[in-house]
């Protein structure tokens, strides 16, 4: 689960990381007030939004004036904000962070994630703040430092004055980019974070160390622990169908290909898409129904996948261990029969009740065509794909 910027901020002051004092508004006249209750002279006016590049969207925007601050808060709220991170149809800017301005010495990156590769909580930073970290792992890799934690031990004192002294600090700053990087992790482990990243991590001019920016997402399966993060979900800044998935209690990734995916599995769904790139197709989703799905959490799968105007074909390829092969056909009927079908469906199933299973889709009167085992299926739903995207 993503969350704000200034959500963020305030889940990270109360660990001790530093940031500058603002104020979130939803309205321009809430804008206005949040100016006038900071010092000034200078303001930021930043556009939140669950995507990163706003500053070169113009989401971001530095003012010497309340009647400045107006006038921005006037220009984003409601504006369709386009990042590299929002695609093209961009992002509606429906809340707003108004925040004190600061005078900045250096720009610093820093981050916290989980390394898979070494299951690791791992510490990423750069002097080069304020860029894509993407762009420096590019093109200068040797200006990412990183350190990785051991779970046995926790952060240490000296994997913080590691960071500190790669990024070139010394003397109070070094000593308060200490404090910041251990005050990080503590936050990153209570709070079952994914990642943060702070981009730019700050030294101002009195060596103080500042989170400029913040992102956090959290871990979906521990917000259980944690109502006040689970509180701050937007729902307005989700996919509609990834939204619906979550109410529904389905796993599901959009991608950018053609053929919808429903399985029953996180492994057999990683294997369908495999094998659909395989016979020379592209998954459009990822989607995992779970192992004891209803016919209504089915149809709502079904749905979801269909609502993608990308989808040119469905592939459908259920194992029924616990979920029974007939509940997975009369959701695939329910929902066919619902949205008008329009496209080319592939059912493959094997397990409990699959003679049923398929008996129900042969019965249904819709043109389902039916596979043997998966590599048939992938086989057939991407040739059948290609004729309708030809044919259309």
């Amino acid at each position: 689960m993503n969350i704000h910027e200034y959500q963020a901020k305030a889940l990270l002051k109360l660990y001790g990381v530093k940031v500058l004092d603002g104020y979130p508004a939803l309205s321009v006249e809430d804008a206005v007030k949040g100016a006038q209750a900071l010092p000034g002279p200078v303001w930021v006016v930043k556009a939140q939004i669950h995507a990163g590049g706003r500053g070169k969207g113009g989401g971001v925007k530095v003012v010497k004036s309340v009647d400045e601050v107006k006038a921005e808060a006037t220009r984003m709220l409601g504006m369709q904000l386009v990042t590299h991170q929002t695609g093209p149809e961009g992002q509606k800017v429906q809340r707003l962070y108004i925040e004190q301005g600061c005078d900045i010495a250096k720009e610093l990156y820093i981050s916290f994630l989980l390394d898979r590769a070494t299951s690791r909580i791992t510490i990423m930073a750069s002097t080069e703040g304020g860029m894509d970290i993407e762009e420096v792992a590019a093109h200068t890799p040797e200006k990412i430092i990183r350190v990785s934690i051991d779970p046995a031990t926790g952060i240490q004192p000296f994997h913080a004055r590691q960071v500190a002294f790669g990024l070139g600090l010394t003397g109070e700053a070094n000593k308060n980019a200490v404090k910041f990087v251990m005050a990080l992790y503590k936050a990153y482990v209570d709070l079952d974070a994914a990642i943060v990243e702070i981009n730019p991590m700050i030294v101002t001019d009195k060596n103080e160390v500042m989170a400029l920016d913040a992102k956090m997402n959290f871990d979906d399966n521990a917000l259980y622990r944690h109502p006040q993060v689970a509180d701050l979900r937007d729902e307005a800044e989700e996919d509609p169908n990834e939204k619906l998935a979550k109410d529904n209690e389905l796993s599901y990734v959009r991608l950018d290909g053609e053929i919808g995916c429903m399985v029953n599995g996180a492994g057999l769904a990683m294997a369908t898409m495999d094998i659909i790139k395989l016979y020379g197709g592209t998954p459009a989703n990822f989607l995992d129904v779970g192992g004891g799905a209803t016919t209504e959490r089915v149809t709502a799968a079904f749905k979801i996948i269909l609502a993608d105007p990308n989808v040119k074909g469905v592939l459908v390829n259920i194992f029924g261990g616990i979920m029974k092969c007939d509940i997975i056909a009369a959701g695939i009927i329910a929902a066919a029969r619902e949205v008008s079908l329009n496209v080319p469906l592939v059912v493959r199933l094997e397990g409990t009740n699959v003679d049923l299973g398929k008996k129900i889709l042969r019965e249904s009167g819709l043109p389902i065509l039916s596979a043997d085992n998966l590599a048939d299926a992938a086989a057939k739903v991407v040739e059948a794909t290609k004729k309708a995207m030809a044919a259309a």
